[in-house]
């Protein structure tokens, strides 16, 4: 069970014994400890594979190899001797198995053979690899439009997988490429695409050796991407500031025992991480950058009328932006009052990040889910790109913007063609290559494609890995929208709730993992490819036996199902999955950036992507990079919660023992819940008064007036540091709360971080 109030046993930092006793912990559950440890050690090497963690970014130089306790988590569960074979869904309905948790599922282990769903035993039953490619070919070319068919990605897929994907999908003749990108960074693309022309960050993971000073807002780094805690950590150590910005008191943002210092573990010793921990409202973020700004501002005028030089970096200014003036003036018209209430800061607080800001040289800005799921989150990523940009911190070592994704191949599948509005000049260099006309019309998000099979307009849904009925919002209109298709396939390695709600035809294709040997017919060990946050190309190569000899690539899957529904005749589908150099040739001729692929990636640490804007060259509509002059957003969710005495703003978050949907245990150590997940976070004052009012347990409902009424039933409240009028809980669970009509205006990014609820006491058993 949870630990009771007054008996926390939150880590006292991050990392440490704790992470040490974790990792074993998931080892032995495994039941291939030998076979997880001795992966392990192949983990982010120039000879194994990339950790399939996350997308915290690899050195250009030396070995990457660190300690992290969530690679550890996601090899052993990819390296778990447990299995889920045909005989298993042979005793289980799917009715059945929509009654477990999340955990029980995938606890079952690797899936081993292809499976195709009977509704008249509710069951999915044994099929042959060429039966399922040519059902899936037929169906998909029975529908009416290729527009009518959803191909869904997931971030851990390769590179070249998704774009074997893309390919296939657009030979077919749609775009409709709903990505997990669109849940969580697509705010990220869209605001530095109009803010420096490149949907990327800017920096490398050197730049923090360099910096004087980092921003770290609203991300969860011990939790989300722990290797980042050791390059904060060394920033802290030569005398960096590392000013944190997030509503919830993370453990690892503040102190890290590093596991692999000996001393450091044998004293039971740690270091601090930040040097300023702000607080701010869940979505305040744009009102304090706002604040920050409006004092560089005061300051430099200061300076000026004074005859000492100027604050800004003005020639970085004249030669490289646009829009400063009309951002000057919004920022001198904002008034103070609308800053400190929507950001929930004292003056002194933002003073002091601007004293910060000021006082360095190079300055890092890193953000991640806290920012880019909110209605406001492009405008708050162009909040945070302007202040960079006042004292020319953009395209000089040390110094840029870091948004940090979550999946380990986000951003790589995104590059390679994952994109519902894909650039007018990528399909023309598909065209000349493979002498195919490629689909001009816009296709659909994650948001857009849910609407369309809800509504009928969307008859098949094929998902490249994920989970996307439990990722996704509003999760009963989720069900309905994917069991009311023609088809749905799955291509997995385990079990999950999206895989129980079939359309009328329904597959389960099980992959390989990435830790797994890939050989081609001749016995060629194949390698994939994957693209990290900052922008750096390495090969993977896995060295595990595959769970079962049934298994396929993801490759050879969309390759078979590619070739049963649009045939051989223009694309050589074949030879793709023979050998993937193919593949990587194909990216190079049609992909700018990508000369040389096979030869580069094959070097130690991969290669760099060129990015243009690190080189202070903005490929915008002005050739400049641009200041944005929005205003602060009318009403934020926390200011229309104050409104109502019993209307809080909800955000979901991931436990420590959990990466996305997937849920490793049931411990969230560093915030002291151990044994249960269905808990709500409520600042301790907010608490007392819940319990006097509602009792123990409580019913989290939504408010949103557009007539569906959502409930997630049985949550304890917990203590947390966090602002008055906030709660937090784990997703899965709580995306029931999430409504489908509230999104990030221009990213269509739910808004998962700024849920309006309100709580109801829980009815006697």
């Amino acid at each position: 069970m949870a630990q009771s109030e007054g008996s926390s046993k939150r880590s006292s930092a991050a990392g440490g014994w704790g992470a040490l006793k974790s990792c074993g912990k998931h080892l032995l559950g495994s039941r291939a400890p030998l076979t997880g440890a001795r992966a392990l050690l192949k983990a982010n090497q120039p000879d194994g594979f990339d950790c399939p963690g996350c997308a915290w970014g690899d050195p250009e130089h030396g070995s990457s190899f660190e300690f992290c306790e969530n690679g550890v988590k996601a090899v052993s569960w990819e390296a778990t001797d447990n299995r889920t074979p045909p005989s298993f869904f042979a005793k289980h309905t799917l009715t059945e198995l929509r009654g477990w948790s999340d955990y029980a599922l995938e606890g079952q282990g690797r899936l081993t053979h292809p499976m195709r769903y009977d509704a008249a035993s509710d069951r999915y039953l044994p099929v042959s690899w060429d039966d399922a490619f040519a059902e899936i070919g037929a169906t998909l070319r029975s529908l009416d439009s290729p527009n009518q068919a959803e191909f869904y990605t997931s971030g851990r897929a390769s590179n070249e997988a998704a774009y074997l994907y893309q390919l296939f999908a657009r030979a077919y003749g749609t775009n409709n490429f709903p990505d997990c990108s669109n849940m969580c960074h697509e705010a990220s693309g869209v605001a530095l695409g109009e803010a420096i022309g490149v949907g990327k960050g800017t920096v490398l993971l050197e730049d923090f050796e360099k910096a004087d000073a980092i921003f770290c807002v609203g991300q969860n780094p011990g939790t989300n991407h722990p290797r980042m805690l050791g390059d904060l950590r060394r920033a802290a150590e030569r005398g960096a500031k590392v000013v944190v910005l997030n509503p919830v008191r993370e453990r690892g943002l503040e102190r890290f025992a590093d596991p692999q210092n000996t001393v450091e573990m044998l004293r039971g010793a740690s270091r601090p991480i930040a040097s300023h921990y702000l607080q701010p409202r869940s979505g305040g973020d744009m009102a304090a950058f706002r604040g920050i700004a409006k004092i560089v501002f005061e300051r430099d005028g200061e300076a000026l009328a004074a005859g000492r030089p100027s604050l800004l970096d003005r020639a970085f200014l004249a030669h490289h932006t646009d829009g400063l003036d009309a951002y000057r003036a919004v920022v001198e018209a904002t008034a103070w009052e609308a800053i400190l209430d929507q950001s929930g800061l004292t003056l002194g607080e933002i003073t002091a990040m601007a004293d910060v800001y000021l006082g360095a040289q190079r300055v890092i800005a890193t953000w991640a889910m806290g920012v880019t799921q909110h209605r406001h989150s492009v405008a708050t990523i162009r909040e945070i790109a302007n202040l960079l940009f006042l004292r020319g911190h953009i395209g000089r070592p040390g110094a840029g913007l870091c948004p940090v994704r979550g999946h380990s191949n986000v951003q790589g599948d995104r590059t390679v063609g994952i994109n519902e509005r894909p650039p007018a000049a990528f399909l023309d260099s598909l065209e000349r290559h493979f002498g195919l006309p490629m689909p001009r019309e816009h296709g659909h998000n994650v948001l857009a494609s849910i609407r369309a099979m809800r509504d009928g307009t969307s008859k098949a849904f094929i998902g490249l890995g994920g989970n996307f009925l439990r990722a996704t919002p509003d999760t009963p209109v989720v069900a309905k929208a994917l069991a009311s298709c023609r088809l749905t396939v799955h291509i997995a390695t385990k079990l999950n709730h999206a895989h129980l709600v079939p359309g009328a035809v329904g597959y389960l294709l099980p992959c390989l993992g990435r830790t797994e040997i890939d050989r081609n017919a001749e016995g060629k060990i194949q390698i994939v490819t994957v693209e990290d946050s900052m922008s750096m190309v390495h090969g993977s190569g896995g060295i595990n036996k595959p769970a079962s000899k049934h298994l396929r690539s993801e490759i050879a899957i969309i390759a078979g199902m590619a070739q049963a529904t649009v045939g051989s005749a223009s694309i050589d589908w074949a030879g793709f999955t023979a050998d993937y150099d193919r593949i990587r040739d194909a990216i190079a001729a049609t992909i700018t950036g990508f000369t040389g692929y096979n030869t580069r990636v094959r070097k130690p640490r991969g290669f760099m992507l060129r990015n243009l804007a690190a080189e202070r060259v903005f490929e915008t509509a002005s050739g400049r990079a641009n200041f944005s002059a929005a205003s602060l957003p009318i009403e934020t969710e926390h200011q229309a919660a104050k409104k109502t005495h019993e209307t809080f703003v909800l955000q979901t978050f991931r436990s420590h023992d959990q990466y996305n949907t997937t849920i490793y245990g049931l411990d969230d150590r560093y915030r002291g819940v151990y044994g249960e997940r269905r808990v709500v976070f409520a600042h301790p004052d907010d608490l007392a008064e819940i319990r006097d009012r509602l009792g123990e347990r409580v019913d989290i409902v939504g408010v949103h007036d557009d007539g569906t009424i959502r409930r997630a039933e049985d949550f304890r409240v917990v203590p947390f540091d966090m602002p008055r009028g906030s709660l937090a809980g784990y997703y899965p669970e709580l995306n029931v709360l999430v409504p489908l009509s509230t999104y990030g205006e221009k990213s269509d990014t739910p808004t998962s971080k700024s849920v309006l609820v309100t709580l109801q006491a829980r009815a006697a058993a």
